[in-house]
């Protein structure tokens, strides 16, 4: 006998809602909504037909249907009030990123929500942070967590944005919720911006582009560069890249460098199966990724073709789902979120007044 699909609710229905019932619709097996949440009597009949789902007027009412986990999505201005209200009716909570829009809504947040605590003594509230799920990303977090490259000593990232850029730099470095030194500098240029979430724009003219610069110090040794440029994640004008530094190699992207002996230094790839081109008819996806020869990461979602992006999604959205049903660790604690999303906060505030920042030591640092 099969184990049953994790059933999770959400609040709100915007195109990130939609994103998560898609994912519950592509794993029927796996995941399914149980229902959503909105202040509008026609939103509502708008998601019951479209969706297939139960609408609800509020939480109140939700709480009676008893979702295994709740998701938050919602803007980024609401999302606290939300936060507080489910845990109010006692419902496990996957809170968007980020959890509040500035320090002091985290702070506020933190003192509201987190002390609360489910019986096994995980924290009640969870963050939406997929991206050290991310098959790329989670393939070279497993080598450095075997120390394959040994003691981590400095991250550049220029791939993804602010605190979903944080969370990576926290995990590869391995630093908690210390402080952290961040002088950051911002500068604008000309791009082409072809392409965004709306389409193809048809348009090569080049417009004016912020690109951040950030450096971070974390001290004991351990820096971080975070680049990013308007747009980043859509544009194919300007690539994603990864740096990974330690004190017996680095990787760079999906090359790993290290010493096999002390006068041998080697390079090995991470390499992705991908079906679905040629004569090969499994199906477009990437199965699994390679190292050496064995496998450092594994699609569990095979037959559903989804992207890297929705397959770290999944994941989440399956851990949060074992998480609640006592089968596994906290997905992504609401203190880690908080800590990611300060750090970016300093690094927009670094780059606007152009002095350095130097973050403290909260309340969420004990957890």
């Amino acid at each position: 006998m099969g184990t049953a699909p994790i059933r999770f609710a959400i609040v709100g229905t915007g195109w990130r809602a939609r994103f998560y019932a898609r994912l519950a619709q592509a794993l029927p097996e796996r995941l399914a909504v149980a229902g959503v949440v909105t202040r509008s009597a026609e939103r509502a009949r708008q998601v019951e037909a479209e969706w297939g789902v139960p609408a609800h007027r509020s939480v109140g009412e939700l709480s009676a249907d008893r979702p295994e986990f709740v998701i938050a999505s919602v803007p980024w201005e609401a999302s606290p009030r939300v936060v507080r209200e489910l845990v109010e009716h006692e419902m496990p909570v996957l809170a968007e990123t980020p959890p509040a829009p500035d320090a002091p809504g985290l702070r506020e947040l933190w003192a509201a929500v987190g002390g609360a605590r489910r019986a096994d003594g995980s924290g009640l509230v969870q963050v939406a942070e997929q991206y050290t799920l991310m098959p790329g990303h989670a393939a070279r977090l497993a080598l450095l967590r075997e120390g394959v490259i040994g003691e981590v000593t400095s991250v550049q990232v220029s791939s993804t944005h602010l605190y979903h850029a944080m969370s990576l730099i926290r995990h590869a470095l391995g630093v908690g919720h210390g402080a952290a030194t961040v002088t950051a500098h911002a500068s604008t240029a000309p791009l082409a911006d072809p392409l965004s979430p709306a389409g193809w724009s048809d348009d090569l003219t080049p417009k004016d582009a912020v690109t951040t610069l950030a450096f971070l110090d974390f001290g004991g040794a351990r820096t971080a560069l975070y680049d990013f440029t308007d747009n980043q994640w859509w544009n194919p004008l300007r690539a994603r890249r990864i740096v990974v530094r330690g004190s017996l190699g680095e990787i760079v992207d999906d090359t790993v460098v290290r010493m096999l002996d002390p006068r041998t230094p080697v390079e090995s790839p991470l390499v992705r199966r991908r079906t679905g081109t040629d004569l090969n008819l499994e199906g477009a996806e990437v199965h699994h990724i390679s190292f050496d020869g064995r496998v450092v990461w594994r699609n569990d979602y095979l037959g559903a073709s989804l992207t890297e992006d929705d397959l770290a999604v999944v994941d989440l959205l399956c851990r949060t789902g074992a998480w609640v049903r006592g089968a596994g660790p906290e997905p992504y604690p609401l203190a880690e979120g908080c800590q990611d999303h300060l750090l970016a906060l300093a690094a927009e505030e670094s780059a606007r007044t152009g002095a350095p920042v130097t973050t403290a030591v909260e309340a969420w640092a004990t957890r």
